[in-house]
């Protein structure tokens, strides 16, 4: 468990009263990860929602690498070389690992480290059998959640026109 206030001073969980700021506090525990460290890998079963209290965290996909040479024969064999390209960096304040909430609860990217990070992980089995509890709850921040992937797609789409420019 961590402390409400912890919870209570950011944006994603504006909104929920007391009680609901109680029961996320005690589904959660704070983690130090090191820079550099995967926190978790595309198609991962995620069993956590986190949210970043201080550091910077990169969401990647892993890409076929085009400025290695790939012989036909090891790309014929599955032997592709790849490398990770950032979609979004995660600061301060944002939470990551949405896909736990939502079934299948598979991760579609990865999740790096980019410096020393604290972060809160929220147990997701537990969220949702507190949101099958309360769905006024599990409404709200199931809500919240889609917030984030839109603003999330908005912000890919608006770097792939980048990239492509």
């Amino acid at each position: 468990m961590i402390s409400p206030e912890v919870i209570r001073r950011y944006p994603f969980f504006a909104g929920l009263d007391n009680d609901e700021i109680i029961t996320v506090a005690k589904l959660a525990e704070e983690w130090k990860v090191e820079a550099g460290t995967y926190i978790f890998h595309e198609d991962d079963q995620l069993e956590v929602f986190y949210l970043l209290l201080e550091g910077a965290v990169s969401i990647v996909i892993e890409v076929p690498d085009r400025d290695v040479k790939q012989p036909l024969s090891e790309q014929l064999a599955g032997e592709i070389k790849t490398k990770d390209i950032t979609v979004s960096t995660i600061g301060n304040g944002e939470v990551f690992g949405w896909p736990g909430l939502i079934p299948p609860h598979v991760a579609n990217a990865s999740a790096k480290a980019l410096t020393d990070c604290r972060v809160v992980a929220f147990d997701c089995e537990d969220l949702l059998e507190t949101f099958e509890e309360n769905p006024r709850f599990g409404y709200k921040l199931t809500l919240r959640a889609a917030q984030v992937m839109r603003e999330r797609l908005r912000d890919m789409r608006i770097e792939s026109l980048a990239f492509s420019s």
